[in-house]
């Protein structure tokens, strides 16, 4: 940018950009979605005060007049909602509770339960308990009145007072808040359009959907679903060959780079990640097969190695290879085959882990970041605890030596295998038994109820004893709702209820054939669950922020991503503006990916995974990627042999058919945001680009975008 108003809009929205952090909530919106009854939450008559009694006294009849009194911390208060449609096994772990003190602090309440009063059906007494579940904040919470809403499936019911302590206090209603009472008869219901589903004939749905199931909406996909719906797209998609553009084929290269015949070309091209990563963007921006292509992605967040460690793109490729085999397969076959991959030997050091010399750090990340964790869980994703409210370990050292002892002897295939060549070390074959190398003693694996495989004689062949502690890995009860919660963070949203998850792990374990760890069925499940679907979703603290792999991608597609001098397709070259924001593809900083799912958001009680690698600096390479994007161009160059831009001619046309710019905006809204557009935030937009001369068609479309990519209200994915 390089006139003045170009400057002021950067300068504005740079300052602006800072605040990201502290505006992630965001303001409710009415949900349009008939098929998403948004809860009320049922006050007094004549104020806004909970309808609200101990628990000690609440009785399953009528709802009656209740006098407003104050309620004791760690106490069980009954609230009463209504305009609810729950599904037959929806229960307590389907809702949240938030509130709000005088102090501006927020918590979560626990919910207890929740059960229909007789002769009135509709309305739907809430148990629960006055506590911090998180234990966020250490000192005592607020004396006097709070603020309490309840969020299900991504919607927010109003929000009531609530005596606290005492009631009165310093704390204002919300803007436009006005008694609820409790209604005399049933409100309207919507009709499902398939059991345990919500509808998506709404184009927000569809753009969220697009979100959530590729790398970025595109115009021709809108139009695709809208003619055949989501089910019939999604079984294309898992049946669509993939890769569209095919995978780099290159050689195996020696370990030792020869500087006589490699040169820096060569060095780029074969012993690092730039062949990988340009092939990936190309795929994310072009790829028929967008499905598998953004499954593949969320399993390589899971089962990590990187090019921190792995020489070559080749090796690489191998393992990506197998991450797309078996996304829509089964997860025990994906087990099985990343456990044998050269390039997983290598990063996590199975192939140097022998019967005299063992290495622990394959058989202990199995078990703690790529199928159980670190405690016991119940299926829906929530910790089992002991007598003393402690959480339960599933394993202790000892089973990680036992683990140990299973995957060591094996190595590379350097003879009599497909890619085996004199000299060269074969990443691309699995792994092979040498016998001699394994640790043929007896061992103890995991103990749960019905455990597979809890014992392995000794003297047992080292293949033989592979599959028997996987199996036994696979079987756990923990991998069913670890998976699917991990899953749900990377598609749908970072904070699933338990609820969520207990509905996808219950497909993990049966797909409906009686067949356990099927990934169509998850994925499906994920997909077109309650919670991930409808036109807007009004929790504000609902949704994942965009990692940077996304961000750039969904941007990109939106505007028909193209090669610098437009008229073909970008060469991919994207990486070196993408790694500043905290996201460096195939190179994760560590074997936790680049953020660990279970991260809370600083200064909240947020789980928030992608906002660990938010900083200030990332924050403002945010801003720049979008600004070299919408402003400017990769350009052509020996990195970049076709450059990357996007095209902005249908913005122009609509910011020259309409001067007040009110049109661009609009279509911004349905576009990227799937009109969930703030009032308060289209202001600002539309004074920025009425600033810009409405002759100057270009800047008013680069400007409304580039205020649009970079608010907090489209880089949170909701």
């Amino acid at each position: 940018m390089n006139n003045r108003k170009s400057r002021w809009v950067w300068q504005i929205l740079s300052a602006n950009f800072l605040l990201f952090l502290l505006v992630f909530p965001i303001l409710a919106q009415p949900d349009p979605n008939p098929d998403s009854p948004t809860p009320i939450l049922i006050s007094e008559p004549n104020s806004t005060r909970a309808l609200a009694l101990p628990d000690s006294k609440f009785l399953r009849g009528n709802v009656s007049r209740i006098e407003s009194r104050a309620f004791l911390p760690d106490s069980k208060v009954v609230l009463y909602v209504t305009n609810l449609d729950l599904l037959a096994d929806e229960g307590a772990s389907a809702f949240r509770i938030y509130v709000e003190d005088a102090k501006g602090r927020k918590y979560r309440f626990p919910v207890l339960d929740i059960q229909p009063l007789k002769g009135q059906e509709w309305i739907y007494a809430l148990t629960v308990r006055l506590k911090d579940e998180l234990g966020f904040w250490e000192e005592p919470l607020a004396d006097g009145d709070v603020l309490i809403g309840i969020t299900w499936r991504g919607l927010a019911s109003n929000r009531v007072r609530l005596g606290f302590g005492k009631t009165g206090g310093d704390i204002k209603d919300d803007a436009g808040a006005v008694p609820t009472p409790a209604p005399t008869s049933p409100i309207k219901k919507s009709i499902n359009v398939e059991p345990n589903y919500v509808g998506y004939l709404y184009s927000g749905d569809r753009t969220r959907f697009m979100e959530q199931a590729t790398f970025g909406p595109t115009s021709e996909l809108d139009t695709r679903i809208r003619r055949v719906g989501l089910r019939t797209w999604l079984a294309e998609q898992f049946e669509a060959p993939y890769p569209t553009n095919p995978y780099p084929n290159l050689a195996l290269m020696p370990i030792n780079i020869d500087p006589n015949t490699c040169d820096a070309i060569c060095r780029r091209d074969f012993y690092s990640m730039y062949p990988v990563q340009n092939w990936f963007f190309k795929e994310a921006f072009y790829g028929e097969a967008q499905l598998k292509h953004r499954v593949a992605w969320a399993l390589s967040e899971l089962w990590v190695i990187s090019g921190v460690d792995t020489q070559q793109a080749s090796w690489m490729i191998a393992y990506h290879q197998l991450l797309s085999k078996n996304a829509f397969g089964s997860y025990r076959d994906l087990m099985y085959d990343m456990t044998l991959n050269p390039g997983m030997g290598n990063y996590l050091d199975m192939v140097r882990s022998t019967r005299n010399n063992p290495n622990e750090n394959y058989a202990r990340e199995i078990l703690q970041l790529f199928s159980i964790g670190l405690f016991m869980l119940n299926q829906d994703g929530t910790l089992q605890l002991d007598g003393s409210g402690k959480p339960i370990p599933t394993y202790d050292q000892n089973t990680v030596n036992n683990f140990t002892k299973v995957f060591t002897g094996w190595t590379f295939c350097n003879q009599a295998c497909q890619n085996s060549a004199p000299g060269l070390v074969n990443y691309k074959d699995p792994l092979i038994l040498n016998q001699n190398n394994h640790d043929v003693t007896a061992k103890t694996l995991l103990s749960y109820p019905g455990a597979v495989n809890q014992t392995i004689a000794a003297g047992q062949n080292g293949a033989t004893e592979l599959n028997q502690a996987l199996d036994n890995i696979f079987y756990h009860p923990n991998v069913a709702p670890f998976v699917s919660r991990i899953l749900i963070q990377q598609m749908v949203t970072s904070d699933p209820t338990p609820a969520f998850v207990g509905r996808v792990a219950s497909v993990f374990n049966n797909n409906g054939s009686n067949v356990r760890g099927d990934m169509k069925a998850v994925v499906k499940a994920i997909l077109l669950d309650p919670e991930a679907r409808g036109n807007i979703k009004t929790d504000p603290n609902y949704g994942k922020l965009r990692e940077p792999v996304q961000l750039a991608t969904n941007v990109l597609r939106q505007f028909d991503v193209q090669s610098a001098s437009g008229g073909a397709q970008s060469d991919g070259y994207i990486n070196q503006i993408v790694a500043p924001m905290g996201q460096n593809a195939f190179n994760s900083p560590t074997v936790f990916n680049y953020y660990t799912p279970d991260y809370v958001i600083p200064g909240t009680a947020l789980n928030g995974p992608e906002f660990g690698i938010l900083t200030t600096g990332t924050t403002i390479a945010r801003a720049n990627f979008m600004n070299t994007m919408v402003f400017s161009r990769v350009p052509v160059s020996s990195f970049a042999p076709l450059g990357t831009s996007i095209n902005l001619s249908e913005m122009q046309t609509l910011a020259a058919a309409d001067t007040t710019g009110n049109r661009l905006v609009d279509t911004l809204n349905t576009r990227m945001m799937h009109g969930a557009m703030s009032a308060q935030m289209k202001s600002t937009i539309l004074t920025a680009v009425q600033a810009v001369a409405s002759t100057n068609t270009l800047l008013r479309a680069q400007t409304a975008i580039y205020l649009v990519a970079t608010s907090s209200q489209y880089q949170v994915q909701r």
